[in-house]
């Protein structure tokens, strides 16, 4: 069911604290985590704790919950001091754009030049 945590889900088991993950910010509704494959200086994931496939899914069910991604986002890139010189936030929707793991998530990637288009 939508919003719950699936069992074969690796980002549902980053939230439960069952597989690992390099945390650098946490709320009541995301999680923050370094990604361990970065493409950038900065490469953060910020994932909702709630289970759904991707963020129009997410924005559609829970948007004050899209609202808080978007918030950590941008603290994110506060955080890591990229947000005066720049950097995108990633939504991949679907196989078919790079999404991997289908649970809504969002790259804050900065800390280099970023291409436009990316791909």
């Amino acid at each position: 069911m939508a919003g719950e945590p699936q069992a074969d889900c690796l980002f549902c088991k980053i939230v439960s604290g069952e597989v690992p993950a390099t945390v650098v910010r946490e709320t009541p509704t995301t999680l923050a985590f370094r990604d361990i494959n970065p493409q950038a200086p900065t490469h953060v994931l910020v994932i909702p704790k709630v289970h759904y496939p991707d963020a129009a899914t997410l924005a559609g069910a829970e948007p004050g919950v899209a609202a808080d991604l978007l918030r950590e986002a941008a603290e994110v890139a506060a955080m890591d001091k990229i947000d005066a010189s720049g950097f995108r936030i990633v939504f991949n929707t679907g196989a078919g754009a790079g999404q991997t793991v289908f649970h809504t998530h969002a790259h804050v990637l900065g800390g280099r030049g970023l291409q436009w288009p990316p791909g």
